[in-house]
């Protein structure tokens, strides 16, 4: 099918209930309509302002300029974003496509509002040797202000997401271009705030350009397994609803399959479709953690468990902030189920991530976002070790997709603790990311109850010990070519240089 054909699969995506294409300035009033009113009178002023600069502007549509930040205001409303950051999705543009000023923005809505708007502006004063460099400084200026304010990324990812679904008015080489920053940048970086339902779009959008013929052909298959699987995965939720209604636990139960783009990254690792585990899944809501433990044990009353695939996200969350528990069973005909259980508060957050605290925390949202992305991202610190480390604008870029946008693996201490890295990292980083005292007198990894060499490729599940000495000192030649990380390799050479 042509790519034309594919595209009108998704032309028409509903979110919050409005077709994005068809969106008015009445649907984001109707979308904020239980914000204050003063709240609702300057996101009107900022809509006012944006339109009237962006007078006469025209997307590659055709459509007026204005269309794309109200979509991108909108799709944040439907997230119950705070007013400022929906002055800004707003007014994202301005700066760079139009005669405003930072200062006019400050002056004419608030300093908030000026930084976040020059949060998600394209760098344009600087003389740059090449395109290809002013991207990675603009790459670079987004990743880092993410650091400061992360509805800098929520804006942009926001951004990012209504642009690809029109991205058919691009030419076809700027259409791929465009698709493999988003699978390598954009969509990681939603992952990392825990926006699935963002990541999973970007995801399969991203797949329609780059691959059409096999994105098409996953999608049949896709329709088929549906299509065959409905009633079996029907009678499942109604069992296991019967059964939580028995027992007086209020709950909501909602059919899922997994993502095209997840799909494809597993059949292009060699396994068969009928193999993938979470590719059926029952997503159960109930209301306390209680409930949960409570929900899984009648399940696995119900249904015969795969062993080896139960996963205790509550007890260990994700460090996305991803909480619930995972289970797969063999449901009727012994088809793979997988039975995801979550309070509906996690639910929130499985599906939005970080901007779900605008819903569950109200007026200190902002600050419980940034505050959980400094203290329970693991990678936050990597983020700021590689800046320091890299001034190359480039190097800094390639850096940070090999270590903090790329694979993760989860280890874990004797003690149970879930330490994340980068995909090839060796016991070196696992030491060092413990503390550098580990680090410096390492003498040997045992991994799994077995020793094993410091270049050890560490994988999912592992359980690793380090054991130390504080008077004999490992050897640290050829150490600097064992780690993986930028933080271990700077404290190898500090040690080194002593």
């Amino acid at each position: 099918m042509r790519l034309k054909s594919l595209i009108s699969l998704v032309a028409f995506f509903v979110f919050g209930g409005v077709v994005m294409n068809e969106l008015e300035f009445s649907d984001l009033l109707e979308k904020i309509k239980d914000y204050s009113e003063e709240d609702i009178k300057q996101v009107t002023k900022a809509y006012l302002y944006a339109k009237n600069l962006h007078d006469g502007q025209m997307r590659q549509s055709g459509e007026p300029y204005i269309i794309h930040p109200l979509n991108v205001c909108y799709t944040l409303a439907v997230m119950h974003a705070d007013c400022n950051t929906l002055c800004a999705a707003l007014l994202h543009d301005v700066l760079e496509d139009t005669p405003a000023t930072y200062e006019e923005i400050e002056q004419e809505f608030n300093t908030d509002v000026a930084k976040l708007v020059d949060g998600v502006t394209k760098i344009s004063n600087i003389a740059f040797s090449s395109k290809t460099d002013r991207n990675y400084a603009n790459i670079r200026k987004l990743i880092n202000g993410f650091t400061e304010d992360v509805r800098i990324i929520i804006i942009k990812l926001s951004d990012r997401l209504h642009n690809m679904r029109t991205l058919q008015f691009k030419r076809p080489e700027k259409q791929k271009e465009i698709s493999i920053e988003t699978i390598e940048i954009f969509a990681p970086l939603a992952y990392c705030i825990g926006a699935y339902r963002i990541k999973c779009d970007l995801e399969d959008l991203s797949l329609m350009y780059l691959k059409p013929d096999e994105y098409k052909n996953i999608v049949d298959k896709k329709q088929t397994i549906e299509n065959r699987s409905n009633k079996l995965l029907v009678e499942m939720l109604k069992s296991i609803e019967e059964a939580l209604n028995d027992r007086s636990i209020p709950n909501e139960i909602k059919i899922k399959t997994k993502n095209i783009y997840g799909i494809y990254r597993q059949l292009n690792a060699g396994h068969k479709i009928s193999d993938i585990h979470d590719l059926l899944a029952l997503r159960v809501m109930v209301e306390s953690i209680n409930d949960c433990y409570q929900t899984l044990g009648i399940i696995h009353s119900k249904y015969r468990p795969l062993n080896d695939k139960f996963k205790d996200y509550i007890y260990n969350p994700k460090t996305n902030m991803y909480r619930s528990l995972h289970t797969t069973v063999f449901g009727k005909e012994d088809k793979l189920v997988q039975a995801r259980i979550r309070t509906f508060d996690m639910d929130l957050v499985a599906s939005y991530g970080l901007p779900a605290y605008w819903y569950l925390n109200k007026e200190c949202a902002r600050e419980k976002m940034q505050e959980d992305l400094i203290n329970k991202w693991q990678s936050f610190d990597a983020l700021v070790e590689i800046n320091n480390a890299f001034l190359d604008n480039q190097e800094f870029v390639t850096k940070v997709k090999q270590e903090v946008l790329s694979e993760k693996i989860y280890v874990y201490t004797p003690k149970g603790e879930t330490m994340e890295l980068p995909k090839g990292a060796t016991p070196i980083d696992f030491a060092y990311k413990i503390h550098t005292d580990v680090g410096n007198t390492m003498v040997s990894a045992i991994v799994n109850d077995e020793i094993v060499p410091i270049d050890y490729e560490l994988k999912n599940g592992d359980i690793v010990k380090i054991q130390t000495d504080e008077l004999e000192y490992g050897s640290r030649e050829g150490w600097l070519d064992k780690a993986h990380t930028t933080y271990a390799k700077r404290k190898i050479k500090e040690f080194n240089r002593k």
